[in-house]
């Protein structure tokens, strides 16, 4: 008879999963909305919440904290973005950064402009806003830009002290909190002082990298991918890193929102429901 492992500490299980924060707002919900709720029962509605956030649903026209808030969360947007949104892509449409923003306000109304522009930051190599994208090459970026906000935005702190011959060390691991308070525009300056044509050697970007990786508190890519990309070139931008990043299908894989790019456009079970329509 084989072993069972031992059974996961409750503290670890409820912080991994972050029940707690579910249930705090499945409460919330519930009291600004209880003459609606409650006509259905107390248990049919925590029932339903817990059922709509295992099936990546619960994010639906939610605010952008709350979207974020967890990476279950960000990973249930994307995919729900894909699906919603798929049919541009068959169509072979090019949008705008507007334009893409527009359709991520349709699920989240106040999603920030800003996450929307450094998406397109990858995808153009530069601070053009005003390039049309393809519905492939825009969705793979925004999974890498949304999903791992916290990291990319430290690993640009690094790479701004590399190109001014700085010490790194000293960069701080930003929180959720921080973020938020940001400005937008300091922000875009931030991101502006990225130029497309700088560049810095690999090596010393890995190894800020990987001591960032030691000390990061938030979902960040593998190493071995990250490694694997900068042993690749004699010299890298911030933004060519991150385009390499956005297509590996390993990054796809690990954030589990995606098909693969050849699988894209494919979603038997929406076409079925388009059908129907």
């Amino acid at each position: 008879m084989s072993r069972l492992s031992p059974a996961v500490p409750a503290e670890q299980y409820l912080a991994d999963s972050r029940v707690l924060f579910y249930l705090s707002d499945a409460v919330t919900q519930l009291l600004e909305h209880k003459e609606e709720y409650t006509q259905f029962g107390l248990i049919r509605y925590f029932a339903e919440y817990f059922s709509s956030v295992k099936n990546g649903n619960h994010v639906l026209f939610r605010e952008f904290n709350y979207i974020r808030a967890t990476p279950h969360n960000r990973a249930s947007f994307i995919r729900v973005f894909w699906r919603c949104f798929r049919q541009v892509g068959k169509r072979r449409d090019f949008l705008s950064v507007l334009e893409y923003r527009s359709l991520l306000q349709l699920l989240c109304p106040d999603f920030p402009l800003e996450v929307v522009q450094s998406a397109t930051r990858i995808v153009l190599m530069d601070d053009a806003t005003d390039c049309l994208m393809s519905f492939s090459d825009f969705i793979y970026a925004f999974q890498l830009q949304f999903y791992y906000q916290e990291f990319l935005d430290s690993v640009l702190q690094i790479y701004q002290d590399l190109l001014a011959g700085k010490s790194p060390n000293t960069v701080i691991v930003p929180t959720s909190s921080s973020i938020e308070q940001l400005h937008p525009a300091a922000a875009e300056d931030n991101e502006k002082m990225v130029q497309p044509l700088d560049g810095v050697e690999p090596s010393m970007l890995a190894e800020c990298v990987d001591a960032l990786c030691d000390r990061f508190k938030h979902s960040h890519p593998s190493r071995s991918c990250m490694r694997e990309i900068l042993e690749q070139t004699e010299k890298v931008s911030y933004y060519s890193f991150l385009m390499s990043l956005s297509k590996l299908e390993s990054i796809n894989q690990a954030v589990g929102a995606l098909p693969s790019k050849a699988e894209l456009l494919i979603d038997p079970e929406m076409d079925q429901e388009l059908d129907k329509l």
